[in-house]
């Protein structure tokens, strides 16, 4: 293997593929970053079994090759250097690659590339659904914050994501909260699927796409144990989980007996200051919800209490319809799908102080979130 490539490109391919790299493996070979010649350009590739990541960078291939070398100390390494051409050999014999770049020179030991685990291409997998990058990325976001990180329930550390006619819809809980989210595809498709997608693997698809404008593919193996997103340049390959993922529509109350409307950025701003005090109490920050009248508007009161720091009360004109009530949430959950809304108002529906709250942005039918109350003594 001979070839020439520019560090920016280099260096920006392994930043995209550097974090499927295996931290703790007993496979040697998954701490490494497999470099490959493919059709005129460099491909780089790394898996921790899991989750695998493909990114292609232009190169001049004068010999065809491939290896593998620790990705830590190339990235490291090719990080280091100045913004010039890098030319590279790889030795078949020692597998090691040498590696110029300006006045500097480096001889890194592989190992063969025959020890590399194959990661799927799309010439394995079935017909490709279209997603618009954008309505991705913005899916993911809203949604995947809500999954559990928790191992001990394996399938809620996944994204429930449903192919149904010309939409998909991803829902993500943890218990304590639910995310859900609809968009349109690109073309519809001939059969209803459901996948559970590890929530890692879409938090780094969000990472890795924002500089796709073309349309991502996504393709399912046959034996529906893997997904693949293609984008242009990358391709990102996860394992699913396998199980079934609890009725979410269930979960979403079917009415509500107070519908409060607020400013999405004072909602938050407001959340966020409660935060302050409420870290040391579990979280828990007081919602209280008044309907106006004639002379004053409606308002919400959000009130948090710490026994050490002291308290904090913040209060936000709203829109009420419906009953008075005063209920407790998760301060920090709160903040997390306010943070992910991109409407200027949001509506909080709620029926009694046991029963969950929903919250929906205003104008905006494909996202809707649900927070299960807290308990608070009186």
């Amino acid at each position: 293997m001979k070839i020439s490539c520019l560090q920016e490109n280099l260096a920006k391919g392994l930043s995209i593929v550097g974090r499927a790299v295996a931290s703790r493996s007993t496979l040697p070979v998954l701490s490494n970053v497999m470099l490959e010649t493919d059709n005129g350009r460099l491909k780089l590739s790394t898996t921790n079994l899991e989750l695998g990541i493909n990114c292609w960078v232009g190169a001049k291939v004068e010999a065809e090759g491939a290896t593998t070398v620790p990705a830590r100390l190339l990235t490291d390494f090719i990080n280091s250097l100045p913004p010039e051409q890098i030319d590279m050999e790889l030795a078949v014999r020692t597998q090691t690659l040498n590696a110029r770049c300006a006045r500097f020179e480096a001889n890194i030991k592989g190992i063969d590339a025959q020890e590399f685990p194959i990661i799927p291409t799309t010439d394995d997998a079935e017909r490709a659904i279209r997603l618009e990058p954008e309505d991705l990325r913005q899916m993911i976001d809203q949604v995947v914050f809500a999954a559990a990180t928790d191992e001990s329930r394996p399938i809620l550390t996944g994204v429930l994501a449903r192919f149904d006619g010309d939409e998909l819809t991803m829902a993500a809980a943890d218990g304590f909260r639910l995310s859900v989210r609809s968009a349109s595809l690109g073309q519809p498709v001939e059969e209803a699927i459901e996948v559970i997608i590890p929530a890692r693997a879409l938090g780094e698809l969000a990472r890795i796409s924002p500089d796709q404008e073309d349309w991502v593919e996504v393709f399912i193996t046959p034996a529906r144990n893997q997904i693949l997103f293609h984008m242009r340049d990358v391709d990102l390959v996860s394992q699913l989980i396998e199980g079934k993922f609890p009725d979410y529509r269930q979960i979403i109350p079917s009415s509500h007996t107070t519908r409060t409307v607020l400013d999405t950025s004072g909602f938050l701003k407001a959340a966020r200051v409660s935060h302050l005090f409420a870290r040391d109490a579990a979280n828990i920050v007081r919602v209280e919800v008044a309907p106006g009248d004639e002379l004053m508007p409606g308002r919400l009161t959000l009130a948090a209490t710490s026994a050490e720091l002291g308290d904090n009360v913040g209060q936000l004109d709203a829109i009420v319809e419906g009953d008075p009530i005063e209920i407790a949430f998760n301060a920090k959950y709160l903040i997390d799908v306010l943070s992910v809304m991109d409407t200027a108002q949001v509506a909080m529906e709620t029926s009694s102080a046991s029963s969950p709250g929903v919250l929906r942005p205003v104008g905006d039918d494909d996202f809707v979130h649900v927070i299960m109350p807290m308990h608070i003594s009186r």
